[in-house]
């Protein structure tokens, strides 16, 4: 079977048995351990954050990933650090995150650390940390609940090639607990726009990630239709100001199989 009908089959609901299975366990987890609203609503949030509420959606995402107490997780290429802060707070005291940067980034921006680093010294993201990698050797200090990942797979793919897109994967398998969600979020291209989207328009071909991603050992158990936005053609770059902030994104969650045999 392709990427591209496993990746229809789930959003369809049409899928195999056991992936369907699995599905529905997550839903019914999420149901049970949804992001408390006093984590949107905290006040260590900057304004900024809450105004992006409306079209990221933040409740929707998390709920897809249920934590238990005491979880680690990373946020890779945290940005503005928006999940990172989310992710911090729906944790707590009991558990960490790790902003990880690839160390290849920082190579050609010295300054892009300075975001997280601020995150980490605030006392209300106490259990944040920075971690400043190779991305094609991603690992931080403990095994992984979760590997978070928001609208940058098409800057590895596209900006780093290929290669180092699977080797990324491969890293972060290793890094994450059995069991383990590996989430993928970022904007759609067109079929078969291969590297040619990414790099021009910021955007990629939702096939080309399950394929990498699964490649690496991964399953993909859900594909949430969260933030599909029907009007986006998919053909403009993502900083358009007629679709920035609104464009159709993919939300993919993957999970490292529980049986150690599967392990690359």
């Amino acid at each position: 079977m392709t990427p591209r009908s496993t990746l229809a089959l789930i959003l369809t609901g049409l899928a195999l048995t056991p992936v369907a299975a699995v599905h529905a366990q997550n839903a019914s987890d999420a149901a049970t351990a949804l992001p408390s609203a006093a984590v949107l609503a905290s006040p260590a949030r900057p304004d900024a954050d809450r105004a992006k509420d409306a079209q990221r959606k933040p409740f929707d995402l998390l709920a897809l990933t249920p934590l238990p107490k005491g979880a680690a997780v990373a946020d890779l290429m945290p940005g503005s650090g928006y999940f990172t802060r989310l992710l911090s707070l729906e944790l707590g005291a009991s558990g960490h995150v790790y902003a990880v940067i690839p160390a290849e980034m920082v190579a050609r921006h010295p300054q892009i650390p300075q975001m997280a680093q601020a995150i980490a010294a605030n006392p209300a993201f106490a259990n944040v940390s920075v971690v400043v990698t190779p991305i094609v050797d991603f690992k931080v200090a403990q095994p992984l609940d979760l590997v978070w990942t928001s609208q940058n797979y098409h800057d590895v793919y596209g900006g780093m090639g290929p290669e180092t897109a699977l080797h990324m994967d491969q890293a972060i398998y290793q890094a994450l607990k059995p069991g383990g969600i590996f989430m993928v979020i970022d904007h759609v291209a067109l079929a078969g726009t291969g590297t040619t989207a990414p790099t021009t328009l910021h955007r990629i071909d939702p096939d080309l990630i399950v394929k990498q991603v699964e490649s690496a050992g991964f399953r993909l158990v859900t594909s949430s239709p969260a933030l599909h936005n029907p009007g986006d053609t998919h053909t403009l770059p993502v900083f358009d100001k007629s679709i920035r902030g609104c464009t159709d994104q993919v939300v993919l969650k993957f999970q490292k199989p529980l049986k150690q045999d599967h392990d690359n």
